[in-house]
């Protein structure tokens, strides 16, 4: 006796056709490499109470709309409680939202070559128990006695950096070994023109996405994401960002992890 369960011809081969074009897709989900697209911020109530901490400065939230802190929140992974360097960290705007972020149960060092008055009213005008001003050079910037790291933020000063006598291949090296495995460093700057290296660092105060990569690649650092919720397409990048005549500029954010 034939089975009843048998598919009919035109039955089977649709099904055929239905799951190999499910296997292609998923083939292609593989081979796409690191994440590139806009982090996923919906309802997340713990970013919304950060950026509305009172901590945060008029000028800080100024720049929301440029800088998109629930964005960079969400790409650097950040979570309460997590021990966080954030590197050449001027006035601490990255800083203070990252302390919120993390809550009490974290901390946050500010890390800057040399001392940050604006830094230091800030801290003056709001303190923030879990944010400790850090001075040290770029060369070792690691805070002396910290516990290992959960994340290392580097917020669009990498190509300062390269204009500095800095050795960035030890200062790379030590962030790599400050964080704990499966440790994350999140690096965003202003984006120069594919293929130019490091020659705009210093005239156009950009760096190409493809030399940062490299270089955190050659400290061990394996390239995690990248995303382009800073991206802006309209930006030919043959200006300094900060004469852009207020039209915004074209931005990378890669995340690196320690494997």
């Amino acid at each position: 006796m034939q089975s009843q369960n048998r598919l009919s011809p035109h039955l089977a081969g649709h099904v055929t056709r239905h799951v190999s074009r499910t296997l292609l897709a998923l083939a292609a989900i593989a081979l796409a490499g690191p994440a590139f697209g806009a982090p996923d911020t919906a309802g997340n109530a713990q970013y919304k109470a950060a950026i509305t901490n009172p901590a945060r400065t008029a000028d800080d939230r100024k720049g929301d709309a440029k800088r998109k802190p629930a964005e960079f929140l969400a790409f650097a992974k950040v979570r309460p409680g997590m021990k966080v360097l954030d590197v050449s960290a001027g006035g601490g705007a990255t800083s203070t939202l990252l302390a919120a972020a993390v809550g009490p149960g974290g901390e946050v060092w500010a890390h800057n070559a040399k001392a940050s008055p604006k830094l230091d009213a800030r801290l003056a005008a709001a303190p923030m128990a879990n944010l400790h001003p850090l001075t040290a050079p770029f060369d070792n910037p690691v805070p002396a006695g910290a516990p290992p790291l959960d994340l290392v933020t580097i917020n669009m000063n990498y190509h300062d950096i390269v204009n500095t006598p800095t050795d960035r291949a030890a200062m790379n090296k030590r962030l790599y070994d400050a964080l704990k495995p499966a440790g994350v460093l999140v690096l965003i700057d202003n984006a120069a023109k594919a293929g130019s290296g490091l020659s705009a660092t210093n005239t156009l105060h950009r760096i190409d996405e493809a030399a940062v990569i490299a270089e955190l690649t050659k400290a061990g650092f394996t390239l995690d994401a990248r995303s382009d919720y800073l991206h802006v397409a309209a930006d030919p990048r043959e200006q300094p960002f900060f004469k852009m005549e207020g039209k915004p500029d074209d931005k990378f954010a890669l995340r690196f992890v320690k494997k």
